[in-house]
């Protein structure tokens, strides 16, 4: 484990080989942030969101947990999109998942695990609710990469189901939602085709009706 001190000197190295490459980066940098993109990945170490995308600092809003998962009721989760939306005006929002993600083979199992069981209940709900279609599946690979896949098309669902992204979707705002998942045996991102752009993507049962103006 390297020491602060190192990480440190790794950081001064960092910093002044971006200064060499572009003199005037932090000071742009340190004027604000546009993002047009909020990606909503796996707290993973090895899916680090600017690097997988190939962009730099300040392109992308970024908000991980563990397994990738969006919960009405996480206030964290729900305050980044909110931001994201209503402040930075993100045209994208990019959910992406991981083959092999730890938290979705726990899940997948029913080992008692402790605190963390009531995270993966979310993921164990995508499960059950698939149960068909993953035990029709006979290698656990596969199954488990499945699994990974069907999790974040739940996600991009409910993304879109928040009160936030359909308001914005009521005013007009230009915002896409897009399910991803990353494969960290070649480095390369899978579209899973889940791209929702408004509310009549959504299932009736989770349309809202438009705010009317009361003026």
């Amino acid at each position: 484990m390297p020491a602060i001190s190192e990480l440190l000197e790794n950081n001064r190295r960092w910093a002044q080989g971006i200064t060499e490459q572009d003199s005037g980066f932090f000071e742009r940098l340190a004027r604000g942030q546009a993002p047009e993109i909020l990606w909503i990945g796996c707290a993973d170490s090895r899916v680090p969101a600017n690097q997988v995308l190939g962009l730099d600092p300040g392109k992308v809003f970024v908000h991980r947990n563990i397994a990738n998962v969006v919960v009405h009721s996480d206030f964290n989760c729900l305050s980044v999109i909110e931001y994201a939306v209503a402040m930075l005006q993100v045209r994208r929002i990019i959910v992406c998942g991981h083959y092999g993600c730890g938290g979705v083979e726990a899940a997948s199992h029913n080992h008692p695990l402790g605190l963390i069981d009531n995270w993966l209940r979310h993921i164990r709900d995508v499960r059950q609710h698939n149960e068909t279609v993953l035990n029709a599946i006979e290698d656990g690979d596969a199954r488990l990469d499945r699994l990974c896949e069907l999790n974040v098309v739940e996600q991009v669902y409910n993304v879109c189901c928040t009160t936030i992204v359909q308001q914005a979707w009521d005013r007009g705002q230009a915002l896409s939602v897009h399910g991803l998942i990353y494969d960290l045996k070649d480095g390369l991102l899978k579209d899973l085709a889940t791209t929702l752009t408004g509310a009549a993507d959504l299932p009736d049962i989770f349309r809202l009706d438009p705010v009317s103006d009361p003026h």
